[in-house]
């Protein structure tokens, strides 16, 4: 266990490929929200308006080959399959994972290192925040209804693309704003690169994570983990 990096008083972490496997986000929450699209789209529930309102939205802005979908299901899953982080889609996404959360077809995946590190951290006085171009709402059922338990007592707060995007330095300096600490006292960990050099760019410190089925990234200048226990 090597510890946290000197001076660091806060932690953001990514979700996918950080906290928790690519193949949960992949293989079962997509395939989950993609066979309930079509009927989401169709229902004209109150509840899906306002993640409607913004998917026509973004439609209305395409140029490419994305503007000859209709603006309804077949675009939320045109928008799925190119992997687009769109507000609209991934608030839809995250009211049909809502629904499967609560009835349990669907229980959030978290390495057991994260959950020990979490209570380690929260009698520490570590703060610890989520970034995630899933929804705020996606975050927290995940950690809500998590294999390792309610994890959301551990987090102060969640941030969506609504923030930024996660690409942007803009994006981490108003996460550290939102710490209310400077960005040299926050470590941000991630699995893709062009991630850390944004939040490094603010000034942040960073941490590739080298997950089992992971994509393959080299890390250049930033440290490197494969569990949450070396930051302890």
């Amino acid at each position: 266990m090597s510890g946290l990096p000197v001076g660091v008083r806060a932690v953001l972490t990514d979700i996918e490929g950080t906290t928790t496997p690519l193949s949960f986000v992949h293989d079962v929450l997509f395939p989950y929200a993609r066979r309930r699209l079509d009927a989401a789209c169709a229902s004209g529930e109150e509840r899906f308006a306002e993640a409607l309102g913004l998917l026509r939205a973004e439609h209305q802005l395409e140029k490419g080959d994305l503007a000859g979908f209709g603006d309804g299901a077949p675009y939320a899953h045109a928008l799925m399959d190119r992997d687009r982080k769109s507000t609209g889609l991934k608030m839809l996404q995250g009211l049909l994972w809502e629904e499967g959360y609560r009835t349990g077809d669907l229980q959030g995946q978290v390495y057991p290192d994260v959950a020990a590190a979490l209570a380690a951290w929260k009698e520490r006085g570590i703060r610890v925040r989520i970034f995630s171009s899933g929804s705020v709402l996606a975050q927290k059922l995940l950690f809500g209804y998590s294999d390792q338990g309610d994890l959301l007592p551990f987090f102060e707060g969640f941030h969506d693309t609504a923030t930024g995007a996660k690409q942007s330095p803009a994006a981490y300096h108003a996460i550290a704003a939102a710490f209310d600490l400077p960005p040299h006292e926050i470590l941000f960990l991630s699995d893709i690169v062009a991630e850390l050099d944004a939040a490094r760019e603010a000034g942040m410190q960073t941490g590739l994570f080298v997950r089992p089925g992971n994509r393959p990234a080299d890390p250049g200048s930033h440290a490197v983990y494969q569990s949450f226990t070396e930051l302890l």
